[in-house]
């Protein structure tokens, strides 16, 4: 039997478990310490990994993300601080040395520090395995995409690591070929975050709001005149398969005062929009000379610049893209489950597709029983239990309540999948406001999306190539006479959906409650928030899911099988 546990030891740090090609545990740290993006070794969900491995621990094989690690470097007060003094002498003058055998000095310094922590884990030093970043983010689309025997074009796109920030590979009876690579100098993540940063946001993190801030914008012009400035940055010749930066421009590591003077007198929605379609237009063009290169017209795709779901349509329009994969909540966190699946396929294993992504220690009726009742001596609660409690549910939100649900594993990633999500009517616009005040503290221009069932989504929105959501990785264009079916679940401004379609297979509590809601209403399509403040983790046990009730607005919950709702 293989097992093999995978370490991704960066920001928003993670680990996973694989046995004999099957995902079976992956969980990121600031789940468990309630740090949003907990950065550094993953120490509680490294130690679940390897006790999940049982027997085979001792003989597992760890998979390390990348060949070195920074640490103490992933607050978010470090990445502001590192952010904003990217580009005085300092910053140019390292970016120099990058490359130079000071910076393999530098590198072997942090690979002896990292195995040092690793091995507090009780994993021997001797059975450490790193394995380069892209390829974890290319073994993680490649060997999980839908057509592993066929040939696939796989694309990594991110901020860095390992030095490189992007990569273009061809994937062929269970082997990659990389074909392509561009330098963490011209990294097209590390430029929309400097901009993320620039509009007073946190990098690593609120790129998010960028997006969906960019639609508002009702002067095309100007966001074509802001998008061909960004990407003049670029040297991207027609017939090459990378792009570098234009002599003259500095490391997109050393960045900030020349972005910041770029855009200089310039409208922020401007600013978020035209970086917006700058990367838009980089990635079809990156795409589109791929296709036309290879020959090959399906893409599995990973790296933290794919979390740009909008960049992901503008692909899957595209007439050379026959069909599209994108690994599920693809930033650094799902690298411990890339470098475990390139361990796995190298020893000879099969990886499996992947099918629901909740994993961890389940919530039990007894835990919630007892969360609410320590709660219930501070303060008021009104509790029952409910047999069925995904029909009552279902009830109330077609009622109108706005309802937290936390049933089951947590789901894996940065989007919430049914088992810690906060639910509402699609169609009740008053609800966008009554979550954003009262529950999620959210930017009032961000949009919600939905959960629909698999099997209903063709009639909310088109797709221009039959590929599947179940992760919410892809954004799609609503249909104009569906709209008002599910307007709140919707950008409000360019009508696109972010869409979790549900699966029976995938989650069948889940999957019941939306059929008792079709039943009631007549629709498949509920609004779907993930459970947490903003700025803070989605909950993960009972304890968590009733704090953030009581902090919140929150009115109505569905914890395990328990009704709960404030006096």
């Amino acid at each position: 039997m293989s097992t093999v546990v995978g370490i991704h030891d960066g920001h928003n740090a993670s680990a996973a478990l694989l046995r004999d090609g099957r995902l079976e545990f992956a969980m990121q740290e600031e789940r468990l310490t309630r740090v949003k993006n907990q950065g550094d070794l993953p120490r509680l969900a490294g130690r679940a990994a390897l006790e999940l491995a049982n027997g085979q621990a001792a003989s597992a094989r760890v998979a390390l993300n990348g060949l070195y690690m920074n640490y103490g470097q992933w607050t978010r007060e470090a990445i502001m601080t590192d952010y904003q003094r990217a580009g005085g002498f300092a910053s140019h003058m390292k970016q120099a040395l990058k490359g130079t055998f000071v910076d393999k000095w530098y590198q072997r310094g942090r690979q002896r520090r990292r195995e040092q922590q690793v091995e507090t884990l009780g994993v021997a030093r001797g059975r450490l395995e790193a394995v380069e970043h892209h390829l974890a983010h290319a073994s993680a689309a490649y060997y999980t995409c839908p057509w592993p025997d066929d040939k696939v074009l796989v694309f990594t796109c991110d901020g860095s690591g390992d030095r490189l920030s992007a990569t273009l590979s061809i994937g062929e009876k269970g082997e990659l070929t990389r074909i392509a690579e561009v330098s963490e100098h011209a990294s097209l993540g590390r430029f929309y975050a400097v901009i993320t940063r620039l509009l007073g946001l946190s990098p690593l993190e609120h790129e998010y709001k960028v997006m969906g801030l960019a639609p508002y914008v009702s002067d095309g012009g100007r966001v074509i005149s802001a998008a061909r400035r960004f990407r003049e940055l670029f040297a991207f010749p027609a017939s090459a398969l990378a792009w570098r930066c234009r002599p003259g421009v500095p490391s997109m590591y050393a960045s900030h005062d020349f972005l910041a003077r770029l855009i200089a007198g310039e409208r922020f929605d401007v600013v978020a929009a035209g970086a917006q379609l700058c990367t838009e237009q980089m990635l079809t063009a990156w795409v589109r000379q791929a296709v036309r290169e290879t020959g090959i017209h399906r893409l599995a795709c990973a790296g933290g610049v794919f979390m740009n779901v909008k960049a992901n349509l503008a692909l899957l329009e595209l007439e050379e893209v026959e069909d599209l994969y994108i690994f599920p909540s693809c930033g650094d966190e799902s690298n411990s489950i890339g470098a475990a699946c390139r361990l796995a396929a190298l020893g000879g294993d099969r990886v499996e597709p992947l099918g629901g992504l909740y994993f961890g220690a389940a919530i039990t009726d007894a835990e919630a029983e007892e969360a609410l009742a320590t709660a219930g001596r501070r303060h008021r609660l009104k509790t029952r239990y409910l047999a069925d409690i995904e029909q009552w549910t279902a009830e109330q939100v077609a009622e109108g309540k706005i309802v937290a649900r936390a049933k089951g594993p947590v789901e894996f990633g940065a989007r919430a999948l049914g088992n810690r999500s906060i639910l509402a009517r699609a169609d009740a616009l008053h609800a966008v406001r009554v979550i954003n005040d009262m529950i999620k503290n959210r930017d009032f221009w961000m949009p919600f999306a939905p959960s629909v069932l698999a099997e209903r989504a063709g009639e909310y929105y088109e797709r221009p190539k039959p590929v599947r959501s179940p992760y919410m990785m892809l954004a799609f264009r609503s249909r104009p006479e569906a709209r008002a079916r599910f307007a709140a679940a919707q950008h409000p401004y360019d009508f696109t959906a972010r869409p979790q379609e549900v699966f029976r297979g995938h989650n069948p509590d889940y999957y019941r409650l939306l059929k008792h809601y079709e039943e009631r209403t007549g629709e498949g399509i509920v609004l779907n928030t993930s459970f947490n403040l903003h700025g803070e983790p989605i909950v993960y046990n009972a304890r968590d899911a009733v704090d953030v009730f009581l902090r919140s607005g929150l009115n109505a919950m569905a914890l395990g099988n328990w009704w709960v709702e404030k006096q």
